[in-house]
């Protein structure tokens, strides 16, 4: 199976899983997705993550996501998770004009020339770059 967009593959597996309420979801690896996940993991989104180089179904590896559900309520740490920029529409942002998510509360994944990075960073590098998608 081809997939044509792979981040938004990556982000609706995440989706389903929380649906579903899975504890782990597994997601075929990619420099990006790892980029992605490195970033959630470090914003406390979820609660850890594997990479494996070689799997039996995946070539180019395997990415394993435990994800982080609230104790109490036993919902989803990750409310939403949408992508901004498609391969059929691009969206760059210069470093200024990055969209705060919620009042900063939520995160903005931006592929910058320096790397996969919060809108946080990215302001304080001062880059602007491809806004990948969001997370609260």
């Amino acid at each position: 199976m081809h997939v044509t967009d792979p981040i938004a593959d990556y982000l609706t597996r995440i989706r389903n899983a929380q649906m579903a309420g899975h504890r782990i979801v597994e997601i075929p690896a990619s420099r990006i997705k790892k980029a992605i996940t490195e970033i959630l993991y470090d914003q406390g989104y979820i609660l850890k993550y594997v990479f494996e180089d070689e799997s039996e179904k995946y070539k180019q590896g395997l990415i394993k996501i435990a994800l982080k559900y609230d104790a109490q309520s036993k919902q989803p740490v990750i409310r939403e998770l949408v992508r901004v920029s498609r391969p059929g529409l691009r969206k760059f942002s210069g470093s200024t004009d990055i969209p705060r998510i919620i009042n900063g509360l939520g995160i903005m994944i931006v592929s910058t020339s320096k790397g996969v990075m919060t809108d946080k960073k990215a302001r304080e590098l001062n880059v602007g770059g491809e806004l990948l998608c969001y997370v609260y």
